[in-house]
């Protein structure tokens, strides 16, 4: 099940990864998004090398018992300096760099400090999933375990304080990610905490290694769950918005689109529907459809039908753009009917109609869906008719 978790984190983490590697490699020099990289890369790193069966690989391939750990040690703690360096940037202010540049020398030290240790120490049998508390009383050892929490431990507290801090100065999708950021980097020092009470019992001679088997690797993986959704919620929030802004937009185009349909049928006006295609994608090719139509009914658009629908339809309403739209949805239908059977068309009159835009087109198609009746036309001079509705 260890293994699962820690394989399960890694791929979550590293999709994230993939997701911003398109954004690293157009700003390569943006230090905010190295850091970010960094963190998303190192944190998956961690999980690969800290599952068993990596462990015992790593230890086989090598020839040294327990070499896995530190260098899942060093991992870690590379993942520590790279949340801090993130954390770092994310505040800003006028010592940013020489700020970013001591975590990263604390945390060399540290690494420094993890392989010094390990050589230094003995710990002959290998140990795939309880290093921690198996050799939590051996010299040096244990110093290296010790050094590796508490610095895991303070770099996921300060991550955790500085992401739900800033997460209410904001709002949307930043604060929905910083939000998850925090919990994820809070269950991450339930990691830390957790091992460090295990490897404390050990010291009191007690026997609680099931703490740092089990509890420890489900905080993990959680952790690192809601870390890389924390990390893609802002980034994927406006596409997601967008998307859901042309959807609306493509439903609220098809009535227009339903009553244009003989003509873009007939006269094979109707581009192809693009598959697996976007909503914007859909957007798109819809409103290119109906453009299509209304360019070819052109020669058939009532202007003077149009000027009355839409002086009666302003004096009911006293809206120019629903005006507009009920003049058009109007004019529209005559020039459906009229396209078809053109014999019995008289020669339009041109009026002060003018081609509709992206926005005339949902409020006609708004107007068609209502299917609302259009105010009566006042009374025009003698000889000229009055009907015109659609």
């Amino acid at each position: 099940m260890n293994a699962l978790i820690n394989y399960v984190s890694c791929g979550a983490l590293w999709l994230g990864l993939l997701v911003k590697a398109p954004d690293l490699l157009r700003h390569r020099h943006d230090p905010y998004l190295r850091a970010l990289c960094a963190v998303l890369g190192l944190a998956g790193l961690c999980f690969l090398l800290g599952a068993p069966p990596t462990v015992g690989a790593v230890n086989r391939l090598s020839g040294v018992p327990n070499l896995a750990a530190p260098l899942t040690y060093a991992a870690i703690t590379g993942y520590c300096a790279a949340s801090q360096i993130l954390v770092v940037h994310w505040r800003g202010g006028p010592r940013v760099r020489r700020t970013a540049r001591r975590w990263t020398l604390a945390y060399a030290l540290v690494v420094l400090g993890i392989a010094g240790t390990f050589a230094l120490g003995d710990a002959p049998e290998e140990r795939r999933t309880d290093l921690d508390t198996y050799y939590a009383r051996t010299p040096f050892i244990a110093q290296m375990i010790v050094l590796y929490l508490v610095a895991h431990l303070t770099a996921t507290g300060v991550t955790a304080v500085s992401a739900l801090r800033w997460a209410r100065r904001v709002r949307g999708g930043l604060r929905a990610g910083l939000t998850l950021l925090g919990i994820g980097s809070l269950c991450g020092a339930g990691y830390s905490v957790v091992k460090l009470v295990a490897v404390g019992a050990r010291w009191s001679g007690h026997d609680w290694s099931a703490l740092g088997t089990t509890v420890s690797p489900a905080a993990a993986g959680l952790g690192a769950l809601m870390t890389v959704v924390g990390v893609l919620v802002p980034l994927l929030a406006p596409r997601v918005t967008e998307w859901r802004r042309a959807r609306r937009a493509y439903a609220r185009l098809e009535p227009l689109e339903r009553a244009l349909d003989d003509v873009l049928t007939r006269r094979a006006l109707r581009l192809p529907r693009p598959r697996f295609a976007s909503p914007a994608t859909l957007l798109m090719w819809r409103r290119t459809s109906i453009h299509n139509a209304l360019g070819h009914l052109d020669a058939y658009v009532d202007g003077d039908l149009y000027d009355r629908v839409h002086a009666g339809a302003l004096a009911a309403t006293d809206d120019p753009e629903r005006a507009e739209a009920a003049a058009w949805a109007a004019v529209i239908g005559d020039a459906v009917r009229h396209e078809a059977d053109p014999a019995g068309r008289d020669p339009v009159v041109r009026g002060t109609a003018r081609p509709p835009g992206p926005a005339a087109l949902d409020r006609i198609a708004d107007a068609l869906a209502a299917a609302a009746p259009v105010p009566a036309v006042p009374a025009v001079p003698s000889g000229t008719t009055t009907a015109g509705t659609a």
